[in-house]
């Protein structure tokens, strides 16, 4: 390696090595977190349906 770059190799290098150190950063979310509880709410209705129609179906068993 020729003498004239030796001096350029050390600032380089410590370049290098600073760009590889490992960085963890904690910030808090722009937005508030929201649950969605859509499915849920669905869940209950079709329960609900499913079973006024089992009760229409015991009061008016001739129908089938």
């Amino acid at each position: 390696m020729p003498r004239s770059l030796l001096p350029l190799t050390l600032p380089a290098l410590l370049l290098v090595l600073a760009g590889c150190t490992p960085t963890v950063q904690v910030a808090a979310p722009a937005e508030p977190i929201t649950i969605n509880l859509n499915v849920k709410i669905k869940h209950e209705i079709l329960v609900k349906v499913d079973r006024e129609i089992d009760d229409m179906l015991d009061e008016n068993s001739e129908l089938f």
